[in-house]
């Protein structure tokens, strides 16, 4: 069963931390932050559309549950999030100082 997200809806950010910067050296990885409901199959579409010279090897995709936080003295929760790990293929690589 598919769900109709456009594929500018699919990609949310870039996540760059120190984790994701390490992964993309050694496994020419990138990390998304991704919509909820996204499968592997539309992630990938969504990266070949927005970066058109990148060919996706394989998608990883992990969830980040929902979290109890504090605000002050209220109590509350964090959304649930996506991440979205793609491996491009050998000799693809994406530079996000290109983009805006």
């Amino acid at each position: 069963m598919s769900i109709g997200l456009a594929s500018n809806q699919v990609l949310l950010a870039p996540l760059v931390t120190e984790k994701t910067t390490m992964s993309s050296e050694r496994e020419n990885s990138v990390a998304f932050w991704v919509h909820p409901k996204a499968n592997k199959h539309q992630i990938r579409k969504a990266v070949e559309a927005y970066f058109p010279k990148v060919k996706v090897d394989s998608v990883r995709t992990s969830i980040k549950g929902r979290e109890n936080t504090r605000f002050g003295q209220r109590a509350g929760t964090t959304a649930k999030r996506k991440k979205a790990f793609v491996t491009l293929a050998e000799g693809h690589e994406i530079n996000f100082a290109e983009f805006e």
